[in-house]
């Protein structure tokens, strides 16, 4: 699972002026911003699904979710749950695998104008709240992934979450960062960059942490409470601390 960083990837900011631009209709930039075709009939069948479905508390909505989502989904595996208020945004561009559980008020908007979007492996869990956000890039979830509630991960570029990985609640994966050179212009006009962020397998992310973007963690590491990962994370380490420090090899002294 490495994560090309020299593949810096940038871009401009428009979310904006997409949102206002005079030349497109209102029905336009909600397909472009939400559904991600132009196409009356994706339109449609978004509309109706979401209105009869999303919402829906109870095992009736379980139900209905699991049978209805799958026709918006570029695929779904066997035995996935959808919470109650899952919103979906370009959702042909969003792969579950099986036994997948997606908790309620959850986000998952793989927005892009050439990007693969949000890859689920199999046996993920994705905590209520959480929000998986594509600003043109790709998340990529491997198997039995546990996200717990309020956890957020934006992908400007790539960010790739390895198999066992469990995050505690509130921890976010920000990859991308505002350009910042010019004082001549606000900061919102001089676009984003973004290199990407690999986490391998069986990490464990204590609450609250925050991993920056251009970062990898290499396998069965420890992120403390509160820390925030700005460079690179060995192996078997456990690190703490803003920014975060290795403080420990869990291989020193293991039996």
């Amino acid at each position: 699972m490495a994560n090309n960083r020299n593949n810096v990837k940038t871009e401009t900011i428009e979310i904006q002026k997409e949102l206002f631009h005079d030349k497109r209709s209102k029905i336009t930039k909600y397909q472009d911003l939400i559904i991600g075709k132009r196409n009356l009939w994706h339109l449609i069948r978004y509309e109706l699904i979401t209105l009869f479905s999303s919402w829906v508390p109870g095992a009736l909505g379980l139900f209905l979710r699991s049978k209805l989502y799958p026709f918006l989904i570029g695929r779904v595996g066997r035995n996935v749950s959808f919470g109650s208020n899952v919103v979906l945004r370009h959702p042909h561009k969003i792969f579950i695998g099986n036994n997948v559980v997606i908790d309620d008020n959850c986000l998952l908007d793989a927005k892009g104008t050439d990007n693969k979007g949000i890859i689920i492996g199999d046996g993920v869990f994705i905590g209520r709240n959480t929000i998986l956000s594509c600003k043109n890039g790709d998340i990529f979830l491997d198997d039995n992934v546990n996200m717990g509630f309020n956890c957020e991960i934006v992908s400007a570029n790539e960010v790739r979450v390895g198999k066992n990985v469990l995050f505690a609640a509130y921890t976010y994966l920000i990859c991308g960062d505002h350009d910042f050179d010019r004082v001549d212009i606000p900061i919102s006009e001089q676009g984003r960059s973004a290199k990407g962020i690999n986490v391998e397998d069986n990490v464990w992310f204590g609450a609250g942490v925050k991993v920056l973007d251009g970062t990898t963690i290499k396998r069965d590491s420890i992120i403390g409470t509160g820390s925030v990962v700005t460079k690179d994370i060995p192996e078997y380490s456990i690190a703490v601390g803003a920014p975060a420090k290795v403080i420990k090899n869990r291989l020193e002294n293991s039996s």
